[in-house]
């Protein structure tokens, strides 16, 4: 730390999806073992995938995965303004963990659109600029170093003005900033240059050079390119990042992150059993916290599948049932598409069904809500003694408990109040024949109730499923961590990399023409 304020990084992509999540993560993996005290931090995130803290605030999973990856406990800090989409055209603003209304994108980006319930953010996002800034200094005066992560494109020139996230964060902070291009899209060098020529020439001089994600082959074929990128830019490469397997991160949304694709890529472990599990996780529309189901899928013999058709349930030995930011929009989606009679006819059997947060409220008798969709009195499914209503105040939590014989420790996001009128205790739900509900996610890391879990529907299946006696979920996260620190610490030019966090961005980097317009 320099002066009592520590150094600082922000990691910014040529795209969304470039693999901003990944590296910011891996480098705060790589520098925590160095032994430096490290935060991660995303100004504004967009996600419909968060995570409570245990001071009870909302923020973005990948900043709790990339606090992990830092080895500290992740707080609103990290990640001062969330935004959960709502539909194509609105948000709810969360802003240092809390919600405070709902905001049209036009309003949020400087144009007309109020915001509903709670406060109006007349400004948009230049209002909340300022105190995204405290939090990031916040941090700097705490940490050694901080890592930024950026939004999309840094290069999105209709949205400069009002950036709180991408350059604007660089330049009030006067942070160095690398990008990051995912070369397995196609196309690397021509977005590199492109979203550096896009900056004003002040922007440009915090951009300190590039970094090449998901790699395949020989680097030796792409040197010449890199040294013909430097001389047009006059910008180095700080490493080429190789094409990994199975990484699996809670990034902000896609369902192709997280350990899922674990099972699905690497090596996984044969069944204990005789039989293999089916998992099904009906894909509703603005599903949230879909992550739930990684626990499951990194189960030994678990086959878990996103579906939205009812014939895709016929072989499930389990149904989930998963959280949503739109409980009655997903409830007429389960009904128009026919998975909702296929849930029915399910419970009718015996065959189990698992509904977390917003598939728990779809699974029940009732829902009045004036609050979310403001749809008013709504039926549910009615395969649980459950009637919930919406409020304004949203239910922020990091509950513990048990359930089948086992600890349990989860957290809530949900505006909805469940009314339980019967069926057996289950968590804060209830439970009736082989149909579960709970408002809790993250339930299933629990590893001693994930296996209990999971005799009970092996059991009501039929299936001769045994659980593994040792998969540790959280043994597999903090395996993933480390992979992406050796990622950087393999691949990219770390002596650099601390250089730049330690003492800014080089001086003299040169202006790429034309710049902003």
């Amino acid at each position: 730390m320099r002066g009592g304020r520590g150094g600082g990084l922000l990691v910014a992509g040529t795209t969304s999806d470039a693999g901003k999540s990944v590296v910011t993560a891996g480098i705060c993996r790589w520098l925590v073992r160095k032994g430096l005290k490290v935060a991660p931090f995303k100004g504004q995130n967009m996600s419909l995938n968060s995570f409570v803290t245990r001071e009870g605030a909302e923020i973005g999973r990948a900043q709790a995965m990339q606090a992990q990856a830092a080895r500290v406990e992740p707080t609103a800090l990290m990640n001062p303004v969330l935004l959960k989409p709502g539909g194509d055209r609105s948000s709810q603003v969360v802003l240092m963990g809390k919600p405070v209304g709902e905001m049209s994108a036009r309003g949020f980006f400087g144009g007309s659109g109020g915001s509903s319930p709670g406060r109006t953010l007349h400004g948009g996002r230049q209002e909340l600029f300022e105190p995204v800034m405290a939090c990031l200094e916040e941090l700097r005066s705490t940490y050694d170093a901080v890592i930024c992560e950026g939004a999309g494109s840094p290069a999105e020139i209709n949205l400069r003005r009002t950036d709180i996230v991408n350059m604007g964060v660089a330049r009030a902070a006067k942070l160095p900033v690398v990008v990051v291009g995912d070369i397995d899209r196609g196309g690397v060098f021509a977005q590199f240059f492109g979203t550096t020529a896009l900056l004003s020439p002040e922007d440009q001089s915090l951009v300190a050079g590039y970094l090449v994600n998901k790699f395949r082959g020989d680097v030796s074929l792409l040197e010449p390119g890199l040294d013909m990128l430097h001389g047009l830019t006059g910008r180095r490469t700080f490493g080429v990042l190789p094409y990994a397997h199975g990484l699996g991160i809670d990034e902000e949304d896609g369902l192709r992150v997280s350990l899922r694709g674990t099972v699905r890529e690497s090596v996984v472990a044969p069944p204990v059993g005789a039989d293999v599990l089916r998992v099904a996780v009906c894909a509703v529309p603005l599903m949230s916290n879909f992550t739930d189901v990684d626990a499951l899928a990194a189960e030994p013999g678990v086959v878990v599948r996103f579906v939205d058709r009812p014939e895709e349930l016929a072989d499930a030995d389990l149904v989930v049932v998963p959280g949503t930011r739109g409980t009655v929009k997903a409830l007429a989606w389960l009904r128009e598409r026919g998975l909702a009679d296929a849930l029915a006819r399910r419970a009718a059997e015996g065959r189990p069904v698992l509904g977390v947060c917003g598939g728990f409220q779809a699974l029940g008798e009732r829902i009045e809500d004036e609050v979310e969709s403001r749809a008013g009195v709504v039926d549910g499914l009615g395969l649980l003694p459950v009637r919930v209503r919406f409020g304004v105040e949203k239910t922020l939590a990091r509950p513990v408990g048990e359930a089948l014989g086992e600890r349990v420790e989860g957290y809530e996001i949900h505006h909805g109040v469940a009314d339980v009128r019967g069926g057996e205790p289950f968590l804060d739900g209830c439970r009736v024949g082989s149909v579960w509900g709970t408002h809790w996610h993250g339930s299933l890391e629990s590893d001693g109730f994930r296996r209990a879990f999971l005799r009970e529907v092996a059991a009501a299946a039929g299936r001769r499923f045994v659980p593994a006696p040792d998969t540790s979920f959280g043994a597999l996260r903090e395996e993933q961590l480390d992979r992406l620190g050796d990622l950087i610490e393999e691949h990219a030019d770390t002596d650099a990399l601390l250089r730049l966090v330690e003492e800014g961005a080089p001086a003299g980097l040169p202006f790429v023409p034309p710049g902003a317009p």
